[in-house]
């Protein structure tokens, strides 16, 4: 190997090294396995739990007792191999009876735009049941 090539290497490996320490080396979404989470309007909406089958999301979300469909936007972008969508909060929840469970919220694929069939991901993050 050539004095060269292994002077590149080596100013290679400390960079990468002075990045390890300094944490700004970490994994971007797409290499770490999971969605990024999209841009949009609002704040994204931590889930409790997804499920997307026939053409349809369902989304389960802690409320704080008044959360309505109209409250919350999902937000979609296409992929290379389907969509993904985001479900942002557009109007707080203020009430202050909160639901035991959690409240399931459903969008049909062609409320969201998608033709069926689409390959979809969710990329919200998730909140497990508090108590």
């Amino acid at each position: 190997m050539s004095p060269h090539r292994t002077s590149i290497g080596l100013i290679g490996a400390v960079a990468l090294g002075a990045l390890t320490v300094s944490g700004c080396a970490s994994l971007p979404d797409w290499l770490s396995g999971r969605p990024p989470v999209e841009d949009g309007p609002g704040v994204v909406e931590p889930i409790r739990a997804a499920a997307v089958g026939q053409d349809t999301v369902l989304f389960w979300i802690s409320s704080n007792g008044c959360t309505e469909k109209s409250d919350l936007v999902p937000v979609v972008r296409e992929t290379y191999d389907g969509a993904r969508v985001t479900l942002r909060r557009v109007r707080d929840d203020r009430c202050t009876n909160p639901e035991k469970n959690s409240v399931e919220l459903r969008w049909s694929f062609e409320e969201m735009g998608l033709a069926p069939g689409t390959r979809l991901q969710v990329a919200n993050p998730y909140r497990p049941a508090q108590g």
